[in-house]
């Protein structure tokens, strides 16, 4: 398996991006619905301890992800469709914006924020910064059901996809 993506499907680095994102967001998905579900349950306060920390992965993986994608531009497989390569994108902006604007909401609440033990954000005295606080207390959950919605969608289209005559597209990525 060669490292490098090529004309006929992805290399090492885009697939171990690829399903260590997919691990991760299965996990996100898993500790948002057990806290909806399950509020103040001993699973609800495990599975919640570890959403934070890793969003903050998922948002370091996605830019490696990304820088990685515009590397590899020129050697990646085409997209099936016009509709496919701007799913695709939305899935990008998606990963990129829901971390984002919750790193933006936790610095707004003064709050410190040390993922994995690492000082991210030392946190502040005073008065919060709302307008920091305010497009993620709107837009991260509302967006982050919409990435779960899209993933959904990609993966049906995956299984689609596998029972027709572009049964290729499986195989760039497994």
């Amino acid at each position: 398996m060669l490292i490098q993506d090529t004309q006929q499907g992805y290399g090492v680095v885009s697939r171990l991006f690829h399903w260590l994102m997919a691990l991760a967001l299965l996990w996100q998905c898993a500790t948002v619905i057990t806290r909806v579900a399950l509020e103040d349950s001993s699973l609800d306060e495990f599975l919640w301890a570890t959403h934070k920390p890793l969003g903050f992965l998922l948002m370091v993986l996605i830019a490696l992800r990304i820088i990685w994608a515009l590397i590899s531009l020129s050697r990646r497989p085409a997209s099936i469709s016009v509709l496919a390569k701007y799913g695709h994108i939305a899935l990008y902006l998606l990963m990129a914006a829901v971390p984002f604007l919750a790193l933006l909401r936790q610095y707004g609440s003064g709050r410190a924020f040390e993922p994995f033990g690492l000082p991210l954000m030392s946190g502040f005295e005073g008065q919060k910064i709302e307008w920091m606080m305010a497009p993620g207390s709107l837009l991260h959950g509302w967006l982050g059901w919409l990435l779960f919605v899209m993933i959904a969608g990609h993966i049906l289209m995956t299984i689609r996809h596998s029972r027709s005559e572009q049964e290729h597209v499986i195989k760039r990525m497994w």
